[in-house]
């Protein structure tokens, strides 16, 4: 998704998009974006990057600690979900390593903690690896969000931000087809330059 030549900073973005604040795995989707001048904003970009974005959206308690492998398999799953949310748009078929990697994420996550006996406790219940289940809900979490996004009533509102070269996902409120007020200026000023440049040529 990110061009060989741009830079990639560890920095928001701009303001969540429509729909993002009902759907995390939309946020995801959107969580690299694409700014002028070629850079990368990318939250996720680093394991403390990648905390922050989880607790902020409910994923991670605050103390849990995130190791780059963590915040890797985050990234994969945003790579998965973004074409996913492409072939929705543009009525294509889904493809389906996005449609197997978003399943598998649905059910790698436990169910339960498990069952465990030691000679001083007895038995009791624990996680074998508890920042990896903690990782496992949060993907499966954005995973299911992500199904009921593309299956449910509001998939018919997505779309693609009509301002280039953002690269984000919005739910469309009526003729509404930009992420943000800075993408609709952006795209608004790129149509009066082009009617400019068509008069000046006639």
């Amino acid at each position: 998704m990110r061009a060989m030549n741009a830079s990639v900073q560890e920095e928001p973005g701009p303001p969540p998009a429509p729909g993002a604040e009902r759907y995390p795995a939309l946020d995801l989707a959107n969580s690299a974006v694409t700014l002028p001048g070629g850079q990368v904003a990318d939250p996720l970009g680093t394991p403390a990057g990648a905390h922050r974005w989880l607790v902020a959206h409910g994923l991670a308690p605050a103390d849990t600690v995130l190791r780059e492998t963590c915040a890797e398999r985050l990234r994969a799953l945003r790579e998965r979900i973004r074409p996913l949310l492409a072939s929705r748009v543009d009525g294509r078929p889904a493809p389906a390593d996005a449609l197997s990697a978003v399943n598998d994420a649905l059910t790698r996550a436990p169910a339960a903690s498990l069952l465990h006996w030691h000679p001083d406790r007895g038995l009791y219940r624990a996680a074998a690896h508890p920042t990896t289940q903690i990782v496992e809900h949060a993907l499966a979490a954005l995973a299911a969000d992500a199904a009921d996004l593309l299956t449910g009533p509001d998939a018919d509102r997505l779309t693609a931000c009509g301002s280039a070269p953002c690269n984000r996902y919005l739910l469309r409120h009526g003729r509404r087809h930009w992420c943000s007020t800075r993408c609709g200026d952006r795209a608004r000023a790129a149509r009066a330059y082009a009617r400019r440049t068509r008069s000046d040529e006639t």
